[in-house]
This record gives C-alpha cells, sequence and structure tokens, in this order.
C-alpha cells in the first residue's frame, strides 16, 4: 500500500487509457480507430482459418464475360433465362435456384408491345394482324415465359432494400415476422425505407424471395449480411436464408430470445433466429442488430477454389451433360465486372456479390458461421479491468526490464485467450481495446517522467527548434503550455514534394556533388515552407514531407502552404536554369497538398520519436504528390485545400479514386493569386472548365 501511495500519480496517468478503452468497449465514447482495428484483427483470424475446400453442395452459375460476349448485353431477354432455368431444373435435376439478379422492369425486347399497340392503333382495322398478333404472344411474351419456367418450382428470387424513401418498384414477398412476436423489445434491426423488388408476374410465379444488402462496415468492407432487415416495421429475410430455408423444407421463423432469467430481463436484442419444422428447430445466431458473419471459405471467384463456377452460356446452349448439376443448389449471379456486383470483402478487393450467398448457405449447412455473441462486451469490460489494473498497479514497481516482460506476458495472454475462443467456440470478441490500452499504458508509464518534467520554455525551443520557423518557436515560447508534443486531432494542411529525375542523376555524380546538390535543393525548398509558415516533417531521401498549422494555431493553413508550393516550384525552375548551363540534367518535383483533420504529435518509438502528423488526410496528401507526376504537372490539391485558399484560381484536373478511398476526390492546380491572373487566363479556365463538364456528360461533340 506504501508503493501504490507512492506511484499514484503515476499510477493514474496509467489509467488513462484503461477509462479509454472502458469508454469505448460500452459504446459511451466509441474510437474509430479501435473500431478499424478490431476489423483488421477479425480479417487476420478469419483470413488464417479458412478452409480454402471447394462445398461440392453449391454451385455458382456465372453471368460472366464469355456469356455477356455470346449472348449480349445485360439485362437478357427473359426468354433466355426462361431456358437456363429450364436446363437447370429439367435436365439437370439442381435442388433449388436462387437469382442473385433481380427484374424490376416488364421485357420488351420481344417487340410485342410494338405489335399489340400496331394491332390497336394503325393496323386496327387488320382481322388477320390481329389474329397473328394473338398467336405470337405465346412466344413473344418473354416475363410469361420466364414465369412459366419459374412456377411451382424450387426457386427463389432477389430484391434489394434501400434507404431512398422515393423508390418503392416491384413487389415484395411476404414478411418472415411480425412485430408482435418480439414481445415488445427494441431489436435493433437493419432497417430500411424503400426497396426494388420483381415485377408482379414474376412475384406470382416465385413468391418466395429474399434482400440481397450486404452490410458495408465502415472501412468499406463487407463482412456481414442482416438475416432479418425491417421495412416498415416487418421483417425480411436474406436470399442465403430463404434459400436455406428452402432446401430443408420452408421451416417458420421466429424470434429466439435469451434463455438465462437475468439476460432476458437485461438483454434487449434477439440471440438467434429460430427455424422451425415440426418437432426440429435450427437456431442461428445473430448479433443485436440481426446480423450474421459470412463465414468466408476462400478467396472467391472462379480461381478462389471454394464453389464450382459454370458459365451461363454453357448451360443455355446444353453444353454440360444432363444432371452433373443434380441435387446441387444453385445460384445465379454475376462476376463481370461491368455489372457492379463485386464487393470489398476480407478476403478480396472485387468479391463477387453472389458468392457471399453461397458461403452463407454453406456455412448454415455446416454449423460453422462465427458470431459476437451478446455477451461480448461484458467479456471486454472484464478482460480490460483485469489486465489495466494489474498493468497500472505493477508496471511503477517495476524495473524496465520487467515491466518489458510483464507487458509481454498481458498481452500475450489477451491474445491466447480470444484466438481461442475463436477457435473452439467460433466466437468473435474484440481485441483492438485490451491490445492498445495494454501497450499504451506501458508506453505511458515508462514516459511519465519525460512528459511531466519536459515542460519548459528551453525544452520546447529545443523540442520544436528543428521542426518549424524560428519566429514560430519565438511565440510558442511566450505561452510555452499551450503548446506540447501531446497527439491531438487538428485542421492541417500537409504537404508531400518529391523530385523527379534525381534518383537518374545520383547514377552518374559523385556522391560528395550529389550531396551538395541535394543539400542545395533542400535548403531551397526549406526555406519556401519556412518562408511560409510551415513546419518540417522530415526528410525521406528525396522527398520533403511539412504541414501547416501546427504547433501554432493558422487559419489561413491552406493558403500558406499553396503559397509555399509556389514558391518551391518558381525555385526548382531556378535552380534548373543553373543546372542546365553547368551541363547537369534539370530535376522536377511533384507536390501533393490536402487539407483535413489530421492527428498531430510527438510519434515514433521509445528509441527515435518526431513531431508528425497521420490519418486519412496525410494519406491522401501522399497519393496526390504520386497523381502530379500521371498528370504531368508540379502540384496536385484537393478539393479540401481548394475550398481553405479561396484567394488562388485554380484549375480543376479531375475525379479521381485513390487508394484506400471509396468515393471520387477531387484534384486541381493552383494557378496563382487570383488578382494576378489576367483576362485571357480566366477566359481559358474558363473553357477548361466548359470541356471538362462536357466531357463527364459525354457530350463529345
Amino acid at each position: 500500500m506504501q508503493s501504490i501511495h507512492k506511484h499514484l500519480r503515476r499510477i493514474a496517468f496509467t489509467l488513462v487509457p484503461l477509462l479509454f478503452a472502458l469508454l469505448h468497449a460500452t459504446d459511451i465514447l466509441p474510437i474509430d480507430a479501435l473500431q478499424r482495428l478490431d476489423h483488421f484483427i477479425y480479417d487476420l483470424r478469419l483470413r488464417a482459418t479458412m478452409p480454402r475446400t471447394k462445398d461440392e453442395r453449391i454451385v455458382i452459375v456465372d453471368i460472366d464475360e464469355r456469356s455477356l460476349s455470346e449472348l449480349g448485353h445485360w439485362p437478357w431477354g427473359r426468354n433466355k433465362l426462361a431456358t437456363l432455368s429450364n436446363e437447370l431444373l429439367n435436365r439437370q435435376k439442381v435442388a433449388l435456384i436462387g437469382f442473385d439478379v433481380f427484374f424490376p422492369e416488364p421485357d420488351d425486347s420481344s417487340g410485342l408491345p410494338s405489335l399489340q399497340r400496331l394491332a390497336q392503333t394503325d393496323l386496327r382495322d387488320d382481322p388477320g394482324f390481329k389474329e397473328k398478333v394473338a398467336k405470337l404472344q405465346s412466344t413473344l411474351d418473354y416475363d410469361a415465359l420466364f414465369a412459366e419456367s419459374l412456377k411451382d418450382k424450387p426457386v427463389v428470387l432477389s430484391y434489394y432494400l434501400t434507404n431512398d424513401k422515393a423508390r418503392t418498384s416491384g413487389v415484395l414477398p411476404a414478411p418472415m415476422m411480425e412485430p408482435h412476436q418480439l414481445q415488445g423489445r427494441a431489436v435493433g434491426f437493419t432497417s430500411y425505407s424503400g426497396y426494388g423488388s420483381n415485377i408482379e408476374v414474376l412475384a406470382k410465379a416465385a413468391p418466395l424471395a429474399g434482400h440481397d444488402n450486404p452490410v458495408v462496415d465502415g472501412d468499406g468492407v463487407v463482412r456481414s449480411i442482416p438475416l432479418l432487415a425491417e421495412y416498415k416495421n416487418k421483417y425480411y429475410e436474406a436470399l442465403s436464408l430463404a434459400m436455406i430455408r428452402l432446401a430443408i423444407g420452408l421451416p417458420s421463423v421466429t424470434p429466439g430470445f435469451p434463455q438465462d432469467r437475468y439476460t432476458q430481463r437485461s438483454y434487449p436484442h434477439l440471440e438467434s433466429i429460430m427455424l422451425n419444422l415440426g418437432n426440429k428447430s435450427w437456431p442461428i445466431s445473430v448479433d443485436d442488430h440481426v446480423r450474421t458473419l459470412v463465414p468466408f471459405r476462400g478467396p472467391g471467384g472462379v480461381s478462389g477454389g471454394s464453389f464450382e463456377y459454370i458459365s451461363a452460356t454453357d448451360l443455355i446452349h446444353q453444353r454440360i451433360p444432363a444432371q452433373k448439376l443434380k441435387d446441387k443448389i444453385v445460384l445465379i449471379g454475376t462476376t463481370a465486372p461491368g455489372l457492379l456486383d463485386l464487393r470489398s470483402t476480407p478476403v478480396g478487393e472485387a468479391y463477387p456479390g453472389v458468392e457471399m450467398h453461397a458461403n452463407l448457405i454453406s456455412g448454415f449447412l455446416d454449423d460453422r458461421i462465427a458470431v459476437k455473441p451478446d455477451y461480448a462486451v461484458g467479456v471486454d469490460v472484464a478482460l480490460l479491468l483485469l489486465s489495466g489494473l494489474l498493468l497500472a498497479i505493477a508496471l511503477p514497481m517495476l524495473s524496465a526490464v520487467r515491466s518489458v516482460l510483464l507487458s509481454v506476458a498481458v498481452i500475450a495472454a489477451l491474445i491466447g485467450v480470444n484466438l481461442w475462443l475463436y477457435h473452439a467456440g467460433t466466437l468473435v470478441l474484440p481485441l483492438a481495446a485490451s491490445l492498445v490500452m495494454a501497450i499504451t499504458a506501458f508506453a505511458l508509464n515508462m514516459s511519465y517522467g519525460y512528459f511531466v518534467e519536459s515542460r519548459t520554455k528551453r525544452d520546447l525551443a529545443n523540442l520544436f527548434g528543428t521542426y518549424v520557423p524560428p519566429e514560430l518557436v519565438d511565440e510558442m515560447v511566450k505561452d510555452p503550455d499551450a503548446y506540447s508534443m501531446k497527439a491531438q486531432n487538428r485542421e492541417l494542411t500537409v504537404m508531400f514534394c518529391d523530385m523527379r529525375g534525381f534518383t537518374k542523376m545520383s547514377e552518374t555524380m559523385e556522391p560528395t556533388a550529389l550531396q551538395t546538390l541535394l543539400n542545395d535543393i533542400f535548403s531551397r525548398l526549406t526555406q519556401s515552407i519556412r518562408a511560409n509558415r510551415g513546419t518540417i516533417d522530415k526528410y525521406m531521401g528525396d522527398c520533403v514531407m511539412g504541414f501547416w498549422g501546427a504547433p501554432v494555431e493558422d487559419l489561413h493553413h491552406a493558403s500558406h502552404a499553396v503559397k509555399a508550393a509556389l514558391a518551391m516550384s518558381q525555385n526548382v525552375r531556378d535552380l534548373n536554369v543553373e543546372l542546365v548551363a553547368r551541363g547537369v540534367d534539370p530535376i522536377g518535383i511533384g507536390i501533393g497538398l490536402n487539407s483535413g483533420s489530421m492527428c498531430v504529435g510527438d510519434m515514433g518509438s521509445d528509441i527515435r520519436r518526431s513531431y508528425t502528423v497521420v490519418g486519412d488526410a496525410v494519406n491522401l496528401g501522399s497519393r496526390l504528390e504520386g497523381l502530379s507526376k500521371v498528370y504531368g504537372i508540379d502540384i496536385v490539391a484537393s478539393e479540401s485545400t481548394k475550398k481553405e485558399a479561396l484567394e488562388f484560381a485554380w484549375q480543376e484536373l479531375d475525379l479521381v479514386r485513390v487508394k484506400g478511398k471509396q468515393q471520387a476526390v477531387g484534384i486541381f492546380y493552383p494557378l496563382g493569386l487570383l488578382s494576378e491572373q489576367t483576362k485571357e487566363s480566366a477566359a481559358e479556365l474558363k473553357i477548361w472548365a466548359l470541356a471538362l463538364r462536357s466531357y463527364r456528360e459525354q457530350q463529345w461533340d
């Protein structure tokens, strides 16, 4: 107790990461970075434990590029789909078919509606024409042909749910569950406000249907599917659930409530979905949003090895021997990129959407579905408290070596328990908060003295002097308590500047001459950054990184960064004049600028740290620097920087999707200050904007 009292302040300091981890674990203060880390850990476990074997029970009929090449672009006439259905059901004798495509509009491709209009208008007085049209109807009504091939057959159609309230097309199937079955529980279903379903004639012929909506996590990756989704207080099943129900005899669906008395009172969600058929029941575990994780078997796709893929054109042309697919469960979907059913998943960035349903069906049949249980939060909190309190109390009393050993042992135990529960019980439990808490508690405890004792004016000047201009250090010294190396999220502008042609130059120049030239270039670039209130982050080979807005707050950080970039570009042009005069090949630069929320602070290892920025906005700045070479210019800025630096004239370059981003990003080139633009340059910029808009609207003329 005396030791605890002696180190009480240090223990309290070490408990800070435990507090934040508990707030995250209980969802009081969710931390996005920890959620992403949990996703990353889950993905690693999943890839490491996938069976990577083929499930012979399930076949995917692929509307692939070869099918589109032989049979024409999608959508096909439904007479072809009728041929495909009849081939599968009658000649191949498959067990059931699930369509991972839907049919929201009537098929007029046969021309029958045009003939019928002629019979009622221009040729209404020609009884022979009317009679021929009536005779042709049975062969030209493709929707009726397709519907007849589905009628009273083991077929499941698909549809989609959306949050577009204005979209309600087609006919929904009957819901699987009504609100009264939930016994007043506020279950957190994935809810939608609209839908797009199949036309009535097909919905009547094949009334069993399931939605094909995946759940896209915050990092843009699909890991789960809502088994039941809510629309207008009614609950509709997923395509995979509808198919598995059809495969085992169409059991009814009822909610599965916790059996424990205490849990019944405290847990408002469902524990499982129950499939009931006679005296048999099959529970399917779900999370608190009635979702289930997709049990991926392997990498996915035609060459993934998890399921057999058969090209749709081979079935339509009867190239597959009769009854080769007898008693198989068949999913009809597409891997053609143009049909946009490829998803980013933990096992592939372009994973066929149809194969996710196949994986779920396979997992149902094998009882091989991992689940995040309802007690996951309790387990996470218990492990956090146990490991966090142990580290907080023990670390201040141990030597550096023993502190390392204890921390490593705690981290290994957390990982071991988590992996054992996943392997033995298919339980997906969070791990990121515990790991980060343990690592952070160790780091904070070991660096406590340094952080506490380094807040003086001289230390501040020494700390920031190598990063920021001297005039900014002078500002900071006036109020040292307002600045620290502690990480924080700030609105900043980051710059990446890379030299072009320097690698080739380094192969021919003497080392000392190369060193002199590199120092000269860096000095000129650094002067431009410092002259515009920028902070030098680091030099990386022939690249320099800087940012604006920290440690001294700068409301005009984007404008200063753009001014610096233009000055650096001019400096390199001036230098090239000197290099050419000396018989040396000129060099180029590429600069990327981005503004946004970034984490700025002292980061690194116990051996070496630096005042730097990290985050998604920083990564985007790096990506933009790489794009400068693609577009043949020296500066590429994001739309966020352009919006912050309104005193410049900007030329829009393009919309690009950079690595790691799901949405397109606007990129721009600064032409200089608006006040310096001529009438000619302004007119040219307007013409460019018009050309770019016409290009995007495909107005080629």
